[in-house]
C-alpha cells in the first residue's frame, strides 16, 4: 500500500487499476448512510421522482380544500370543539408519541428526525374516508383535518424545533430547514384555496375532484415504492434499520389509542369518538414525504423518505382493521342516533338529553296528579 504512492504525492502503476476505488469528494462504501444510495441522487429517475412527490402533495391538498364547505366551516369556528381536538391531537399527542418512540429504540438522528417530522404533521384525507366508513361525523373529521393543516404553518415547524433538541449536537439537525418546511406549508395554501373556491361554485366538481385525491393517494404510494424499488432494488429496504419498522407499525397504533382515549375524556358520543381516533392516527404522509424529499439534504436524509411511506402501510392497514371490526362487530351498538345528527358534536344538548332519559321518575306522578285534580271539585260541592 505505501508503494502504491511515489514519494513525490503522484500515483504509481500499482495502484492504476484500482478504478473500484470511490473518487475524491465521494463517500467510501463504509460511510455511506444508506450504502449506494448517493450514487443516485442526480438521476433523472430521481428527479422525475421528486416531480411525483409534489404533485401528488398539490392534488391532495386541493382534495382537502374540496371537502370544506364555507356554512359549515363558520359553524365549527362558533363551536370550536372540532378545532381544540385537531390542536391537542395533532400538535400534543402524535409529537410527543413520535419523540417518545424515537428515544425508546434509540435512533440516530437522521430516522429520529424522520419520525418526528411525521408526528408534527397534520391530518390527511385518509381519515376522512375511513371516518365514513365507521359511520362517524364526518363534519368533526373535515374541519379537523382541515384545522389541523392550517395550525402547521405556525405549529408543526415549532414542534420540530422543539422535540429535535435531543439530538441538536448532530449535524442533521443542526442543518435542519425550518424554512424551507415553512415554505413547503405555505405553498399548500394555494391548492386548498382553489379546492374551497371549487366547492363553493361548483359542487359536482369538487366531489368529483376529492374522488381523483384519495385515488391519487394509493395510486402515489404504490409509484413511489415502484419507482424507488427500481432505483435502489432490495438495498434500499435493507437499509432501514428494524426499530424504525417496528415505529412505522406502533406509532399509527399509539395515535388511534390516544386520540380515542382523549375523546372519551371530552365526553364525546361514540361515532365522535371513533373519528377523533382515526384523526389523530391518520397523517398527511404526502406533506411529510415532500418535505423529507424536497426540503433536506438527499445525501444526509439517505433512504429515510421512505419512513412516511411505511407509516402510510401501517396506519392503513390498522385503521382497515379498526373498519372491519367495526362492520363485523360494532355497528349495531354503536349505532348513531339519526335525530341528533345536526348536534354530533353538541356535548352540553347530548349530556342534557341522557339525564332526562336516565331519570326514573319523570312523568311517573301524573295519576296522583289527576286524581288531586278530581277531588277538588268535590271538596268544593261539600
Amino acid at each position: 500500500m505505501a508503494s502504491a504512492w511515489a514519494e513525490n504525492g503522484t500515483l504509481s502503476p500499482q495502484a492504476d487499476d484500482r478504478s473500484s476505488l470511490p473518487a475524491e469528494g465521494s463517500p467510501s462504501p463504509s460511510s455511506r448512510e444508506p450504502p449506494g444510495v448517493p450514487a443516485f441522487w442526480d438521476t433523472p429517475l430521481n428527479q422525475g421522482l421528486s416531480v411525483l412527490v409534489g404533485l401528488a402533495l398539490c392534488i391532495a391538498m386541493l382534495g382537502l380544500g374540496c371537502t370544506v364547505e364555507l356554512g359549515q366551516l363558520g359553524g365549527q369556528l362558533r363551536r370550536p370543539v372540532g378545532v381544540l381536538l385537531a390542536l391537542l391531537c395533532q400538535f400534543a399527542l402524535m409529537p410527543l408519541v413520535a419523540f417518545a418512540l424515537a428515544l425508546s429504540f434509540a435512533l440516530d438522528e437522521v430516522a429520529a428526525v424522520a419520525v418526528l417530522l411525521c408526528g408534527c404533521c397534520p391530518g390527511g384525507n385518509l381519515s376522512n374516508l375511513m371516518s365514513l366508513l365507521v359511520d362517524g361525523d364526518m363534519n368533526l373529521s373535515i374541519i379537523m383535518t382541515a384545522s389541523s393543516t392550517l395550525l402547521a404553518l405556525l405549529l408543526m415547524p415549532l414542534c420540530l424545533w422543539i422535540y429535535s433538541r435531543a439530538w441538536i449536537n448532530t449535524p442533521l439537525v443542526q442543518l435542519l430547514p425550518l424554512g424551507a418546511v415553512s415554505l413547503t406549508l405555505c405553498s399548500t395554501l394555494l391548492p386548498i384555496g382553489v379546492g374551497v373556491f371549487i366547492r363553493y361554485k361548483h359542487t359536482r366538481i369538487a366531489d368529483l375532484l376529492l374522488k381523483v385525491s384519495l385515488w391519487s393517494l394509493l395510486v402515489s404510494l404504490v409509484l413511489l415504492f415502484i419507482l424507488t424499488g427500481t432505483m435502489l432494488g432490495p438495498e434500499l429496504l435493507a437499509s432501514i434499520p428494524a426499530s424504525v419498522y417496528i415505529i412505522a407499525l406502533l406509532m399509527p397504533l399509539a395515535g388511534y389509542a390516544s386520540g380515542y382515549g382523549l375523546a372519551t375524556v371530552f365526553h364525546l358520543p361514540p361515532h365522535c369518538k371513533r373519528t377523533v381516533s382515526l384523526e389523530t392516527g391518520c397523517q398527511n404522509v404526502q406533506l411529510c414525504t415532500a418535505i423529507l424529499k424536497l426540503t433536506f439534504p438527499p445525501h444526509l436524509i439517505g433512504s429515510m423518505y421512505m419512513f412516511p411511506l411505511l407509516y402510510a402501510l401501517f396506519q392503513a392497514a390498522e385503521a382497515g382493521l379498526f373498519v372491519l371490526v367495526y362492520k363485523v362487530y360494532g355497528r349495531d351498538t354503536y349505532k348513531q342516533d339519526p335525530l341528533n345528527e345536526d348536534e354530533d358534536t353538541d356535548i352540553s344538548y347530548k349530556k342534557l338529553k341522557e339525564e332526562e332519559m336516565a331519570d326514573p321518575s319523570y312523568g311517573t306522578v301524573t295519576t296522583e296528579e289527576h286524581n288531586s285534580i278530581l277531588m277538588e271539585p268535590t271538596q268544593t260541592a261539600l
